[in-house]
C-alpha cells in the first residue's frame, strides 16, 4: 500500500489579513500531481482541515471542490479526522454517506475503536479530543490529562488488532519531544497536552497532525508529522512544506516530498534605502509575503507606506533593536531610574541602543516634547 500523509490544511486561513485561498488551492493541485505521479492508493489527512470552527463560505466551497477532485474525480480513498481547529459537529455532517465513495471522516472519539480494513492494513482514525471527552466515554472522573486519556484509548484500540495486518493510526496531538512553532494553537499548558511517543510503539505507522513542521520528530521513523502544505507564519519562512509518501510493505518507509508555493513567505533585513533600490527588489519576487526588519538607526517618515508601494504583500515591519551589553544592563539597573529626569533618561536610552549621541537639534526637539508633555499632565 502506498499513500500520501498530509495535515493542517487550515482552509480559510489568512496571513496578516491576506487571504490564502488561492495559495491553498495551488498547494492542493501540487498534492494531487504528486498523488498521480507516485500512483498512491489513498490519502490520509490528519486533522485541521479548516482554520476555524465556523469557516467562511469561500473556505467551505474550496474544501468541497478539493474533495470532489480528490475523492470523486480521481477516485482516491480518503481517510481524514478532525483537528483542534475543526468543528466536530459541522465537519461530520454528511460523513455517513460519504463512506460510499470511500471517504472516511471521523470526528468523534468512539469512532477510533472502529478500524477500517483497507488492503493489508487496519486504519484507526482518532480525531482530536479533550480529556472531558474521554471522561464521558470511559465513565471515569480521574482522567485529567491527554496522556491519561490516550493510555486508555490506545489500550482499547489494541484489543481490536488483527495480527495479520499492519496497524496505522491517524491522530492530531503534540507528541513529547516534537518541535513547536508559533503557528500552532496551544492545546494546553504545563505539559498537559503531551503524548508520550512510547504509547504508539505497537503501531506500524502513526500519521500525525497539529505541528506544521514535517521534521518536528526526527528520531522516530514510524511516528511522523507531515507538516502543513503552506507557511502560515514568518517564523516558518525557513521551513520546507509538503507531504509525506508512505509505503507499507514488509517494512514501513516514508519520505518527505516538498511543495513549492506560488507565493512564498520571506524575511528581509536591511536599510530602507537598500530595500527600496530597484537593483535589489527587481532581483526577488515582490509578490511573496514579506516580513521586513529595518536596520536604520534613524526613524524615517512613512517607511511603511514606502515599503508597501514596492512590496504589496508586506506582512510585518520591525526595527532591529540593539541588545545592550551586560555592563550597560548593570549600569542601568544600578542607577536609581526614579531620580533621573525624563530628558536624561531618554538620552541615555538613545545612546545605549544606537551607539550615537543626540544632535543639538534632536536635543532641542526632545526638550520641547518633554516640556509640552509635562504641561499637559
Amino acid at each position: 500500500m502506498k499513500f500520501l500523509h498530509t495535515a493542517d490544511w487550515h482552509i480559510g486561513r489568512k496571513l496578516n489579513g491576506f487571504s490564502l485561498l488561492e495559495e491553498q488551492k495551488a498547494a492542493f493541485d501540487s498534492l494531487m500531481q504528486i498523488a498521480q505521479t507516485e500512483e498512491v492508493d489513498a490519502i490520509i489527512i490528519a486533522g485541521d482541515l479548516y482554520d476555524r470552527t465556523v469557516p467562511s463560505v469561500e473556505a467551505v466551497g474550496l474544501f468541497h471542490q478539493m474533495m470532489i477532485e480528490m475523492n470523486m474525480t480521481a477516485k482516491l480513498p480518503v481517510f481524514a479526522i478532525s483537528g483542534n481547529h475543526d468543528s466536530r459537529v459541522r465537519l461530520e455532517v454528511g460523513a455517513p454517506w460519504l463512506k460510499s465513495t470511500q471517504f472516511y471522516l471521523h470526528t468523534q472519539l468512539e469512532q477510533a475503536f472502529e478500524p477500517i480494513d483497507y488492503q493489508s492494513c487496519q486504519l484507526y482514525l482518532l480525531p482530536y479530543f479533550e480529556p472531558f471527552h474521554a471522561r464521558a466515554y470511559f465513565g471515569r472522573d480521574d482522567i485529567r490529562t491527554i496522556e491519561q486519556a490516550m493510555t486508555l484509548v490506545i489500550d482499547k484500540i489494541k484489543q481490536t488488532f488483527d495480527p495479520t495486518k499492519k496497524h496505522l493510526l491517524v491522530t492530531h496531538f503534540f507528541v513529547q519531544g516534537a518541535l513547536k512553532s508559533d503557528t500552532e494553537t496551544p492545546l494546553e499548558v504545563g505539559g498537559l497536552d503531551n503524548v508520550p511517543a512510547n504509547l504508539f510503539a505497537e503501531f506500524d505507522y502513526v500519521a500525525l497532525g497539529h505541528l506544521h513542521y514535517f521534521n518536528a520528530i526526527r528520531k522516530l521513523e514510524t511516528i511522523k508529522y507531515s507538516g502543513a502544505l503552506l507557511k502560515y507564519s514568518l517564523s516558518e519562512c525557513g521551513q520546507e512544506k509538503g507531504v509525506r509518501l508512505v509505503e507499507i510493505g514488509d517494512e514501513v518507509t516514508s519520505r518527505f516530498i516538498p511543495i513549492s508555493p506560488i507565493r512564498d513567505v520571506v524575511h528581509l533585513t536591511g536599510q530602507l534605502g537598500e530595500l527600496l533600490d530597484p537593483d535589489f527588489y527587481q532581483a526577488i519576487n515582490r509578490e511573496d509575503y514579506i516580513g521586513i526588519t529595518l536596520t536604520d538607526t534613524a526613524v524615517v517618515d512613512d517607511s511603511l507606506g514606502q515599503l508597501r508601494a514596492v512590496y504589496p504583500r508586506l506582512i510585518s515591519l520591525e526595527r532591529a533593536v540593539k541588545s545592550p551589553t551586560d555592563n550597560e544592563v548593570a549600569e542601568l539597573t544600578i542607577t536609581d531610574v526614579s531620580q533621573l529626569n525624563p530628558e536624561h533618561l531618554t538620552k541615555q536610552y538613545f545612546e545605549t541602543m544606537t551607539d550615537k549621541i543626540l544632535t543639538v537639534q534632536q536635543e532641542a526637539w526632545l526638550s520641547d516634547a518633554i516640556s509640552q508633555t509635562l504641561k499637559e499632565r
